[in-house]
């Protein structure tokens, strides 16, 4: 599926770009079907856009947040993603929205990715709106080289829902969604910044095998156009 790459001055004209575009999707989604949804990415990259969109003028109280993927340690740990975007998106007009946390309390990886699948069956796929970063390494969600179950995750044939995945140099064991579960969302963006992002984006798109750089699975497989945007 073909790509189009939109380029910044800097991350904040980024982030303001990126949360009219999302606002605007959420807001036809509600406008068409009473509700809407969106799955985000950690990390420090989406900041900025987590703080710019918390400010848009959205029916908030019919949008469900939830993250594509997820350290399995609880909300309150610094590492979590669920912390992330409770910081910097559930703020502002966006209090109203509904989040649908990946992690879940259970003794094991398995048996939270599990919980967390049949809590985001509740949601409804396809998303709306799909916000994935990407590591230096290539990885996107926690689709990572070498990952456990990364043959599964990139599987088109794989039902969608949440999978754990444990790599080296990953940290904890994670929980992540599918590549089923995420690559035909109404808008499916790749949120990037630096140089040296670009640098590995080139790359990608280059000859070579997905399980090497695995956010070629979303570049030449996802059945929605890929909305790229990057600032240095």
């Amino acid at each position: 599926m073909a790509s189009t790459l939109h380029s910044f001055a800097s991350p904040a004209d980024l982030a303001g770009s990126l949360a009219d575009k999302v606002a605007d999707r959420l807001s036809a989604a509600i406008s068409a079907r009473g509700t809407a949804s969106i799955a985000v990415s950690g990390g420090s990259t989406p900041k900025a856009f987590f703080q710019a969109l918390s400010t848009r003028d959205i029916a908030w109280d019919k949008v469900t947040i939830t993250l594509v993927d997820e350290r399995f340690v609880p909300a309150d740990n610094p590492r979590s993603n669920h912390m992330l975007v409770d910081a910097n998106l559930l703020q502002n007009k966006a209090k109203s929205a509904r989040f649908v946390p990946l992690y879940q309390p259970a003794a094991s990886v398995e048996e939270a990715a599990r919980l967390a699948t049949e809590k985001s069956a509740e949601i409804g796929i396809p998303f709306d709106v799909v916000i994935l970063g990407m590591g230096g390494d290539g990885h996107t969600a926690s689709f990572f080289p070498g990952g456990s179950n990364l043959a599964t995750a990139l599987d088109q044939t794989t039902p969608r829902g949440i999978i754990t995945m444990e790599a080296e140099g990953a940290g904890e064991p994670r929980l992540t969604f599918t590549f089923s579960s995420l690559q035909d969302a109404a808008l499916l963006v790749l949120h990037i910044e630096g140089e040296g992002k670009k640098d590995v984006l080139a790359k990608a798109e280059g000859s070579g095998e997905e399980a090497d750089m695995p956010i070629r699975a979303i570049l030449r497989r996802a059945t929605s156009p890929v909305e790229i945007y990057w600032a240095p």
